[in-house]
């Protein structure tokens, strides 16, 4: 099995994704581990001066006037775990509690935190062991997740619930399973542990994947939808692009071109019309704008997983802890709002491909593509990928101003970011749904067509998607094709085939 080493430093969105979704292991460096115990020894050094040092030897939030004595640390950091937990469900996914404990993990190991290493061992053996904590997804404005991540916690002391071998149990009985002992707090624990952004980052750098993955795959159905309307492919060439040296679109054209290698559809055609519907045209510029969108996002996700973002903040070579606001994460926060518009407009590029693969004024074959004048087809399935468009266009509403003053009017900023990570989840979602409608569309206007031959990639894409979804001959229960459609592309296996197929 795979092990991802971590050392605070080199985390990547893809090595997430690996220990989240393929059961990668990990592996604490020595370098890691050493500056962990040098950061605890400050603590200990700095409390044994009687220096007040926020959530130390002080309470938090609009507690901090208050003292914490030395022989109170380990009650009072179970307290702090306790008094914590207050999140709601749903609950977030195994493999998103997986992203969210390596998120929190990786930036233990930056030393500024000053947690006991054995703790951060302890997350690095659940993850090994597979003890999962049940971890609510609501409850954070992501000022730090605290009300959420604050349950890892309590899966730590051996209560509360986790999931573990597929079943949802008492954490007693799964470390208890997995060989592995509660830990016993000190001073900083409580509040390294629950104070971070984990929650927004582990489950971000998933969707980040995601979105990726989504990307590649709306390249290869307009690729197929092109072919299905007989459109113009002057919209791809390169020539054009160096002329407006955007990296997305490029990108995007350079992909759709090749995967249309050996397509009937370069070759003239004069009864073409002299231009597509924006939708056509303008679609490796649209997917081009996400991919920028994305890259933003991605360069600012990878600084938060591998730096700090805990308050205060040991600087070790000052031999100091400074009160700071590095858990402020409205940066990256801001980049999923735009993500989430971004994708909307993905969004109704492919609802409008999908109208016009409907429309005989475009694509000169049947309406809705029926087979036959006694057949229906596809002349109602218009109504659910326009209401999933409504949902995506009403999710990409910012949310990231919306907040309340809290704790004595000392917390009056934040930016919702787990929220607004969740909402730019669904949004994904929501389009895999509707580009497997567009792709039904594609392969029937090109079963249709019946006599061209199509690219080397849209190939493997058609192939793919009718091994679920057959031919529409005659009319039957949609709903289990759009199913389908789903499902071959949000499980990867139409790319995976695509992708083997450009490599031959």
């Amino acid at each position: 099995m795979e092990t991802v080493y971590l050392n605070g430093k080199e985390l990547t969105i893809e090595q997430v994704a690996k220990v989240a979704r393929r059961g990668a292991r990990v592996e604490i460096t020595p370098e890691a581990m050493n500056t962990l115990k040098a950061s605890r020894q400050l603590v200990f050094d700095l409390v044994d001066c009687n220096v007040p040092v926020y959530g130390f030897n002080t309470g938090v939030g609009w507690n901090k006037d208050k003292r914490v004595f030395k022989e109170f640390f380990q009650e009072y950091n179970r307290n702090l775990i306790y008094s914590h937990c207050l999140g709601v469900e749903p609950y977030a996914s195994e493999e998103e509690v997986r992203a969210i404990m390596l998120a929190r993990l990786n930036t233990l190991l930056v030393g500024a935190t000053g947690i006991q290493p054995e703790i951060a061992v302890m997350y690095s053996d659940m993850l090994n062991a597979g003890v999962h904590p049940v971890i609510p997804e609501r409850g954070s404005v992501g000022e730090a997740d605290i009300a959420c991540l604050s349950h890892i916690g309590l899966a730590m002391l051996g209560e509360g619930e986790v999931f573990y071998k597929g079943k949802k149990v008492s954490a007693a009985e799964a470390l208890k399973k997995a060989n592995l002992m509660p830990v016993t707090l000190g001073p900083k624990d409580g509040l390294a542990i629950v104070s971070s952004n984990a929650l927004a980052a582990g489950e971000g750098a998933l969707v980040l994947n995601d979105i990726k993955d989504l990307l590649d795959i709306s390249d290869v159905i307009y690729a197929l939808s092109l072919e299905g309307l007989n459109g113009n492919v002057s919209p791809l060439d390169m020539r054009t692009h160096r002329m407006r040296p955007y990296t997305g679109q490029a990108y995007s054209a350079e992909r759709i071109t090749e995967y249309l290698e050996g397509s009937y559809i370069w070759e003239p055609d004069w009864k073409k019309p002299v231009q597509d519907p924006l939708s056509f045209r303008g679609s490796a510029h649209v997917h081009g704008a996400v991919r920028d969108s994305l890259a933003y996002v991605q360069n600012l996700l990878t600084i938060q997983l591998n730096s700090s973002d805990d308050n205060p903040c040991i600087i070790m070579e000052d031999k100091k802890i400074i009160s700071c606001s590095n858990f402020e994460v409205t940066n990256w926060s801001l980049g999923f709002e735009m993500l989430g518009m971004a994708l909307s407009q993905l969004s109704k590029v492919a609802c409008h491909r999908i109208i016009k693969l409907g429309n005989p004024a475009f694509t000169k074959l049947s309406r809705f593509l029926s087979p036959a004048d006694n057949v229906l087809a596809f002349a109602t399935i218009q109504k659910t990928f326009t209401a999933l468009d409504t949902e995506i266009r009403h999710l990409s509403n910012p949310a990231v101003s919306d907040f309340f003053a809290l704790a004595g009017d000392m917390e009056d900023h934040a930016n919702n970011a787990p929220y607004i990570v969740q909402k730019t989840r669904k949004i994904v979602d929501d389009l895999f749904y509707i580009l497997g409608i567009e792709a039904m569309h594609a392969a029937q206007a090109v079963d249709l067509r019946s006599d061209i031959k199509i690219g080397k990639g849209t190939k493997a894409a058609y192939n793919s998607i009718r091994e679920t979804v057959p031919f529409y001959d005659k009319d039957r229960n949609l709903s289990i094709d759009i199913r389908n459609a789903y499902e071959i592309l949000r499980s990867g296996k139409l790319l995976s085939k695509v992708k083997a197929a450009m490599e031959e």
